[in-house]
């Protein structure tokens, strides 16, 4: 058939509200009877009233004796009486049904003194003391409950002491998720070249759990109108919310648009958000449909911003806000005019304010939703945020999870991910949120107060030594000290067998082979640099010398996958991912830690995690590392650079 192919670029505030208005009159909640042993998290669907009172009966709230209260006015310490056991005191537990005729309980420790016939008492009561009257706590026919309220466990034992043991409560919105494209394959099934797992369809249906809904995900269809005109008609039969995963963008096999108009109509395509733009929104035969991209971090955006909104309208729940915190941020952020962005911010408290740093902005880097710990969102009519500017940050972790995090920022180490997972160990809250920017630009974090420590590897090519004489240059008045974590091995990563029989830094200077390199103002690029210096290398002369990685392992994936054939790295970056390794040197990694935070019990737990025997043997375990001096302040605790 013929592809109509269109992307709009509509804000996607304004998408949602006309579908909305037009759809979601149509859209109504529908109400299902539950127990209320079953019911936790469920939203109520009509307001719950108590069926009986609570306590039913009069009770006695105490231990101790029932009386009439009449009968002890009057009485003392220097007036006591004696009341018979049986006729005048009955003795009641609390909880027990008031002796008819008794309306006041004497408590325990009240008793002057006790026979096995009669109680002696000292002090008057008044009617009803110490007893619960019916309907105290929960009145016949009182609201319990109002209408779209999330049940709670202390509100499943209000409605049970209240006589309700089934209530109405809003079915959860069933959606059907439907995977497309040709490339597309299950979990679990090997992969080619060209294929990509099927994340999404799980990523999706969690979330629509955690929104209240009930997902169903269809088998993947590939890119042919019958099938998807066959799954898409299915869906429509069984589900409320339909959500075709990719296909809705303009590619030669997208159809979703097309199909769509065929049975129903289309109320955007293509918004203006990055990344997600070719979202889109329609409906068929009165039910919501929401194509959602098929790059992972688009999908996730996506679903935040149009599905979760529909959840919750078929729940009869305000779509509401999400978590925000004020932060700053550590460095500048760029966006392009006209689309909204969603930025990825990792975030942490250093000193007495929240810093947020920017991670990886791509639409299919999952990692970064894994890694991060809030979204920032760049208005589309905004070209970004300076540096050091106060941003509104949509947390994806609790805020009280972050005040435990550490922020480390500069080189990257493969140990330092090792290190979060020991934090949070044995019962630790810590945490430690990396940002891999390179050694200088940890060093300039610390001089900001963005970040509570930073990973620094600098050779200095004057002394030969590394890391101190940086910080006497940077950060001159600061006091800073020097742990050490490791010392590492540098060398060539190279390809299994190393097929181009590279011996030494010499041989990238041939104009064939293809060099990945580390970011400048990381420590790796310092090293090479310098390496290059002394063997009288021209760095211009290596084919790749600009092409940069942020990570040892983006480095050994880019040789693993074939896209380059050499890159500088560590050791235990080669050996993770089977390739091998031409040593060229030693270096020193430290990290660099202000004197102000080596009281803090984060750092102390962190220096405690350094020290364990059990993450040294599964650092040594990595390949590539000696851990002669590991935990080792190199400069002595809190020593000023200037002396």
């Amino acid at each position: 058939m013929e592809q109509k192919i269109y992307l709009q670029n509509q804000a996607w505030e304004e998408a949602l509200a006309l579908m909305m208005r037009e759809l979601g009159p149509r859209c109504q909640p529908e109400n299902e009877p539950i127990k209320v042993s079953c019911a936790l998290g469920r939203i109520t669907g009509e307001t719950v009233r108590a069926q009986r009172s609570s306590p039913h009966y009069p009770a006695a709230a105490m231990d101790g004796y029932a009386v009439r209260a009449r009968e002890t006015f009057g009485l003392n310490e220097r007036q006591p009486r004696w009341f018979q056991l049986g006729s005048e005191a009955l003795s009641v537990d609390t909880g027990d049904p008031m002796p008819k005729g008794m309306d006041a309980v004497v408590m325990l420790e009240e008793v002057l003194n006790k026979t096995e016939e009669a109680v002696l008492l000292q002090q008057a009561v008044v009617p009803w003391s110490n007893v619960r009257a019916v309907g105290e706590d929960i009145v016949e026919g009182e609201i319990l409950l109002p209408i779209h309220h999330r049940l709670r466990p202390q509100d499943l034992g209000a409605l049970l002491a209240g006589g309700v043991t089934e209530l109405a409560v809003r079915r959860k919105p069933r959606v059907g998720i439907l995977p497309t494209g040709d490339e597309i394959r299950a979990p679990g099934q090997p992969l080619n070249v060209g294929e990509i797992v099927d994340s999404n369809s799980t990523v999706l249906s969690a979330l629509i759990a955690e929104w209240g809904g009930e997902a169903k995900v269809w088998p993947i269809v590939a890119d042919d109108w019958d099938q998807l005109e066959n799954a898409v008609l299915a869906m429509e039969a069984s589900q409320d919310i339909l959500v075709i995963i990719a296909g809705s963008s303009q590619g030669r096999d997208d159809y979703t648009v097309p199909l769509i108009e065929k049975f129903g109509r289309i109320y955007a395509h293509g918004m203006a958000i990055k990344p997600g733009k070719p979202a889109m929104l329609g409906e068929i035969k009165g039910k919501p449909v929401i194509g959602i991209p098929g790059y992972p971090v688009s999908a996730f955006l996506t679903a935040r911003l149009f599905l979760r909104a529909w959840i919750k309208h078929e729940l009869g729940l305000p779509s509401g806000t999400l978590p925000v915190m004020r932060a700053f941020l550590n460095k500048k952020v760029f966006s392009g005019l006209g689309s909204e962005e969603f930025v990825r911010v990792k975030v942490g408290r250093v000193g007495e304010r929240w810093v947020a740093a920017p991670i990886s902005r791509g639409a299919g880097v999952t990692m970064s939703l894994v890694r991060a710990d809030g979204i920032l969102r760049v208005p589309r009519l905004q070209e970004g945020f300076h540096e050091g500017a106060p941003v509104q940050v949509e947390l994806l972790r609790p805020q009280e999870e972050l005040e435990e995090t550490l922020i480390c920022i500069g080189s990257h180490d493969l140990t330092l991910d090792l290190m979060d997972s020991y934090l949070k160990m044995n019962g630790r809250h810590g945490a430690l949120a990396s940002a891999h920017v390179g050694s200088l630009a940890g060093l300039m974090a610390l001089r900001k107060g963005e970040a509570h420590l930073a990973g620094v590897h600098l050779l200095d090519p004057e002394s030969g030594e590394y890391n101190r004489p940086y910080l006497e240059r940077l950060l001159p008045q600061r006091r800073i000290a020097l742990v050490n974590l490791v010392y590492r091995t540098q060398g060539l990563l190279v390809a299994r067998g190393n097929p181009l029989k590279l011996r030494t830094l010499a041989d990238l200077a041939d104009g064939r082979l293809r060099f990945v390199n580390r970011q400048g103002g990381s420590g790796t690029r310092v090293l090479l640099d310098y390496l290059l210096a002394q063997e009288g290398v021209d760095k211009q002369q290596i084919l790749g010398y600009d092409r940069e990685e942020f990570t040892h392992l983006g480095v050994a994936v880019a040789i693993a996958s074939g896209s380059a054939d050499a890159g500088l790295g560590i050791q235990s970056a080669a050996l993770s991912l089977g390739l091998d390794f031409i040593p060229i040197g030693e270096e020193r990694y430290d990290l660099a830690i202000p004197q102000e935070y080596l009281a803090d019990r984060r750092i102390e737990m962190l220096l405690e995690v350094i020290a364990s025997p059990d993450f040294q043997a599964e650092v040594r375990a990595m390949g590539g590392y000696d851990l002669r001096d590991a935990g080792k302040f190199m400069n002595g605790p809190g020593e000023t650079q200037a002396e």
